[in-house]
């Protein structure tokens, strides 16, 4: 299927009628020379509203930590997202967005990803991304963070850069002096190319 043919099928999927039916569309990017791919749990409601992924305060720290400006981050074609759900999933009572809806990743990323043959590192953002695509990961999100290294070449997991983890990141200094410099390196050598 190409991209187009793939985006018409994910808006005609009865699984996203209500959406459709408002005039919603899925939000991912898909690049044919992308490098490096993001996979998250679903788009924010920001970012879905202005139909620009990572546009909000969790999309300014991730360039961040990725050493990468808003030109390289949108214009450079080399990076692409792929949220495990495509719609913005609404909040909890809490104020965390709700999970991803099941099976939709299993359904959609395979035939994208096919469109994307030279993707070199995939940055896991959050346990729902680690849990569907790293089988072999450690008990908690932090110890897998931690071990970023055993995940290499290909997959590089890390906390989701919310305003919610604001805590998580007090608490484990770590990540930035060590983690953080080792993302940085990764995708500088990626854009160098």
């Amino acid at each position: 299927m190409t991209a187009d043919e793939i985006f018409q099928a994910i808006q005609a999927d009865p699984q996203n009628q209500t959406y459709t039916a408002q005039g919603i569309q899925p939000l991912y990017h898909v690049a044919p020379d992308a490098e490096i791919l993001l996979i998250s749990q679903a788009p924010s409601r920001q970012a879905q509203a202005s139909m620009t992924f990572w546009d909000d305060a969790s999309g300014d720290r991730l360039r961040a930590w990725m050493g990468m400006t808003k030109a390289q981050f949108y214009d450079s074609g080399k990076v692409a997202v792929l949220p495990l759900d495509f719609y913005y999933p609404g909040k909890l009572p809490h104020g965390e967005d709700l999970p991803p809806r099941k099976g939709f990743a299993d359904k959609w990323h395979a035939p994208l990803l096919e469109l994307m043959p030279k993707i070199r590192l995939t940055l896991l953002i959050g346990a729902y991304a680690q849990k569907v695509y790293l089988p072999d990961r450690r008990k908690t999100l932090t110890a897998t963070v931690e071990q970023y290294a055993d995940y290499l070449p290909d997959y590089f997991p890390l906390v989701h850069p919310s305003p919610l983890n604001y805590g998580w990141l007090k608490q484990h200094p770590w990540f930035m002096t060590t983690v953080v410099p080792a993302l940085q390196q990764q995708i500088a050598t990626i854009m160098s190319d």
